[in-house]
């Protein structure tokens, strides 16, 4: 026989499916914990949708805060996420590094331009996840012009509740890897996450796993993020980080029977082997071939395990604002992000790639979106 108290806990068990329910949008992705085990974060498509996917590259708030110009660029790459977004409404935005140009911030506030970067995504409940540039917490660096007149402009320390006090309020030691993450996770809508600290100080190293409303254990597909270094310590993926990839692969997808797409921020050297000499041409896909491939210092290993992977379809990287295409390398696609932000060098028109994911069959399409609401070359991946 049913007591009363069981009666109740049936009602607020019932009333909870009813809230996880309500609060799942047609447009956006859903975080949860995977059934199986598989990965920490699940994303869940929408009923009878592909999956959608924002880049957005190289944003660099913060940039020469001091001056007119700094700030009113970030209010201009403001204008473009919001463009993007209002074109594309898509499922989840990456943010793929050099989100802050930290060697122009003086003291240790950048979670407070790293907060103004994702605010396009937070605003529209857009779900979201980052990965590390080589700017993001690079050192900050003097400029030579305010040992002039009109001399240091003010300086705007943290505020005393922080756990900064005395001196250090103002050290200029700047905001490290660690520190921005852990900003950043606070906010509901983040998808980001630490890497294994063994990895350290290679912080955004992580996996989350696309998965179909009609059965959420079961993955569409996984996408990884890995911190391809800079700022404070070498343009590298280690060893370690490899060994990580290759382990975790090994116990989430054993078989390699799910689809693998991989987001950093730095490109590989084996971006400079498929780099199209002077026009872009077929078999390559793009607008801009603006300047040579800046990889990073050293190859460790990591394109090596994905070439072998029969699972891992495309690579997707930031850092050259004037480089936008997509090659294939072996089995793999090698793609540039669109630059987004209008901080940092160069004066191309900006945008974003988008990423757009189908189940059945599974395909893995692309395209360029930008400012002015433009489309640009479409490329099927898969």
């Amino acid at each position: 026989m049913e007591t009363h108290g069981g009666g109740k806990w049936r009602i607020l068990l019932l009333l909870l499916v009813l809230y996880l329910i309500s609060t799942v949008r047609s447009s956006s992705a859903v975080r949860f914990r995977s059934v199986c085990g598989a990965a920490e974060r699940q994303v869940l498509m929408a009923e009878g949708a592909a999956f959608k996917i924002g880049l957005f590259a190289d944003l660099h708030f913060g940039e020469d805060a001091w001056t007119e110009w700094g700030p009113r660029q970030d209010v201009n790459s403001i204008n473009v996420m919001n463009s993007v977004l209002h074109h594309e409404n898509p499922d989840l935005v990456i943010y793929l590094g050099d989100v802050i140009t930290a060697n122009n911030i003086m003291i240790a506030n950048a979670s407070l331009y790293w907060d103004q970067a994702i605010s396009p995504a937070r605003n529209r409940g857009t779900p979201w996840a980052s990965v590390f540039g080589n700017h993001d917490d690079a050192a900050f660096q003097w400029p030579l012009e305010w040992f002039s007149a009109p001399g240091i402009p003010p300086i705007h320390c943290p505020q005393t509740t922080t756990s900064y006090s005395g001196e250090e309020e103002c050290s200029f030691k700047g905001t490290g890897r660690f520190e921005l993450m852990t900003d950043e996770i606070k906010h509901n809508g983040s998808f980001s996450s630490y890497g294994p600290r063994n990895l350290w100080p290679s912080v955004s190293n992580y996996v989350l796993q696309v998965s179909s409303p009609d059965d959420p254990p079961s993955p569409v597909a996984f996408l990884y993020f890995l911190d391809s270094g800079g700022g404070s310590y070498p343009q590298v993926i280690s060893n370690d980080q490899v060994e990580w990839f290759r382990q975790k692969a090994e116990e989430i997808n054993p078989d390699s029977r799910v689809p693998e797409i991989v987001f950093w921020h730095i490109p590989s050297t084996a971006y400079k082997v498929v780099a199209p000499k002077f026009d872009i041409r077929k078999p390559c896909v793009g607008s801009i071939n603006k300047e040579p491939v800046a990889a990073q210092e050293v190859e460790t290993g990591i394109m090596d395990l994905l070439v072998n992977r029969t699972s891992a379809k495309a690579i997707f990287v930031g850092h050259n604002h004037g480089l936008d295409w997509c090659c294939p390398y072996n089995k793999l696609w090698l793609c540039y992000a669109r630059h987004t932000g209008h901080g940092g060098y160069g004066d191309w028109p900006r945008g974003a790639r988008i990423l757009e994911i189908n189940q059945t069959p599974f395909s893995l399409q692309s395209w360029i979106r930008m400012e002015d609401g433009q489309v640009h070359s479409e490329v099927i991946l898969s």
